[in-house]
């Protein structure tokens, strides 16, 4: 089941931004597979106050020997060098050769061996995907079908994000602005507290623990997350 949603996250987003009618042009390494896994990435020309790159969350939703397509909260410009980390591919770097409407693609840099090595993880993947292990956490956590929120701060301005996962008693979060912990806010029509920092993004943990079978319908507002953006674009 939760294998099947992460499969329908990954095939919305790619209607929503027309990545199928991308072609990656791959001659013997033609392995290209459409996930939803977990990762992180950092932008050549996004740092912090010391100069540092900043880090992300973000979901690899269609990758290849060649090219890989992240959604994430921040998206960078067309040339811009990425460094990622994808769970079970490790670190991929590469320019953004595509920009789409929820995150971007980029051109994977890697050697003739790296690629190999990469097309044989990817290999891995595509056969074991449907097997992957059960969440160990007591309170079950889910990818929800369409990741993209809006989170709300206590002085009323709004900031769209990434849900990377979510459950009856909370939720992760990656967002351009990282709130201190004990910070209460909003995902979607939830209102909880910031609980704790992770690399690429930070935890909130629900005031009142919502029932599990519509939990995404609140969190996920799409009302909240087109005025977000909208307001954004002024």
């Amino acid at each position: 089941m939760q294998q099947s949603q992460r499969s329908g996250a990954a095939d919305m987003l790619l209607n929503e931004t027309g990545f199928r009618d991308l072609a990656f042009g791959e001659r013997g390494l033609d392995v290209r597979i459409i996930v939803s896994i977990p990762g992180r990435y950092s932008l050549s020309d996004r740092r912090d106050a010391r100069g540092e790159r900043r880090v992300f969350a973000c979901r690899a939703i269609n990758v290849s020997p060649r090219a890989i397509a992240l959604a994430g909260p921040v998206t960078g410009k067309l040339g811009e060098r990425v460094l990622a980390h994808i769970d079970h591919l490790g670190k991929l770097e590469g320019l953004i050769i595509r920009i789409l409407e929820r995150g971007f693609v980029i051109s994977v840099s890697a050697s003739e061996d790296e690629r190999e090595r990469l097309a044989a993880k990817i290999k891995w993947l595509e056969n074991y995907k449907n097997h992957d292990a059960n969440d160990q956490r007591t309170d079950e956590r889910t990818v929800p079908a369409n990741p993209y929120s809006t989170m709300i701060l206590a002085d009323g301005s709004m900031e769209s994000c990434v849900v990377l996962d979510l459950s009856g008693s909370g939720v992760a979060i990656s967002a351009d602005t990282v709130p201190e912990v004990g910070t209460v806010l909003a995902i979607g029509s939830v209102v909880g507290r910031v609980a704790r920092h992770f690399l690429g993004g930070f935890g909130v943990e629900f005031i009142e623990r919502q029932n599990r079978d519509i939990v995404e319908s609140m969190v996920i507002v799409r009302e909240y997350a087109n005025r977000a953006a909208v307001a954004k674009g002024r």
